[in-house]
């Protein structure tokens, strides 16, 4: 694809995007408001069990060997290239002899000993809790790297688009109530990695073109641009996504059930941080340049002297 011989006019837009941005925040608040996070046992608590069978199991098979020894699994989930993985979640911590009894039974029905994992609710919020600190300490990290190679305009201008293809990851998985665990986290950092990426090269298109530019005085003047950057970067950004949207599409497809959710992640993400680079991130620069190029010129406009009287 090749747009540098196209005049487009991005910034013409700009509070048509200004409005999408805020309507869906608004309604990502609502929905998140109104559903929660369908948080896994990985941020609560409860017990995963892996059941693992030498030919092709199903939910119901698994489901009514749990229900033969008095259990009720929350959720079972296949995995492997058969479906001979079986994942059942419990709310609940289970106790150890409840352990032992599940191990002996799949044991004797399948020969193969089951993995159980659980965990308690404390450590569930220290996961939570860490999880958080490493988004934030991913954010801050990014702001203080993009201030010191650019200026603190870019820097804020590309964590406000960062937080929204984080916010945007979470408001559709809670509204479709798709389990957040650790692979969820790892999409968001990756998303996060993706979206900085394509904000940078913007940005640093941007910084160049103001180097060449005969005059930056006014809104106008960098509007062009900004026009000119995001015309420029355009192919490559489209071109990238759709690369590495194809590679998680077919993680999504063909990766199984236990990584599904994040190859979503990636999807929608992806779709977010494309948008949010070109039609965000470089905008809200551009608003903020504007006003600080405007009251440069205020300050330093001369003061007329007063004439004196004439006698």
């Amino acid at each position: 694809m090749n747009f540098k011989d196209r005049e487009i006019d991005f910034v013409k837009h700009r509070k048509k995007f200004f409005l999408i941005s805020g309507l869906f925040t608004l309604i990502g608040i609502i929905v998140l408001l109104t559903f929660g996070l369908n948080l896994g046992i990985d941020f609560e608590s409860g017990s995963r069990i892996e059941v693992q069978g030498e030919s092709t199991l199903t939910s119901e098979e698994v489901q009514a060997e749990f229900e033969a020894i008095g259990f009720e699994p929350d959720d079972i989930t296949l995995a492997g290239n058969n479906n001979e993985l079986a994942y059942a979640t419990f709310s609940r911590d289970l106790s150890e002899e409840e352990i032992s009894t599940i191990q002996n039974h799949f044991n004797d029905a399948y020969g193969l000993m089951p993995n159980i994992s659980t965990v308690s609710p404390t450590v569930g919020k220290e996961l939570a809790r860490n999880a958080l600190i490493s988004v934030l300490i991913a954010l801050i990290g990014i702001i203080i790297y993009v201030t010191i190679r650019f200026e603190l305009l870019y820097g804020v201008a590309a964590i406000v688009a960062l937080f929204h293809d984080a916010f945007f990851i979470i408001a559709i998985f809670s509204l479709l109530q798709i389990e957040v665990n650790v692979p969820f986290i790892a999409a968001v950092l990756t998303i996060v990695g993706y979206s900085i990426n394509d904000t940078i090269v913007t940005f640093d298109r941007i910084r160049e073109n103001m180097k060449y530019a005969k005059r930056v005085k006014g809104f106008d003047d960098l509007a062009d641009i900004v026009n000119k950057s995001l015309v420029q970067t355009l192919a490559r950004s489209i071109n990238m996504v759709l690369t590495v949207m194809f590679a998680a599409a077919a993680i999504f497809v063909f990766g199984g059930e236990a990584i599904r959710s994040f190859a979503f992640a990636l999807l929608i993400g992806l779709v977010a941080g494309t948008y949010s680079s070109m039609f965000l991130a470089s905008q809200l620069w551009l608003v903020w340049k504007s006003k600080q190029l405007k009251k440069k010129k205020f300050r330093a406009k001369p003061v007329q002297p007063e004439e004196e009287p004439t006698p």
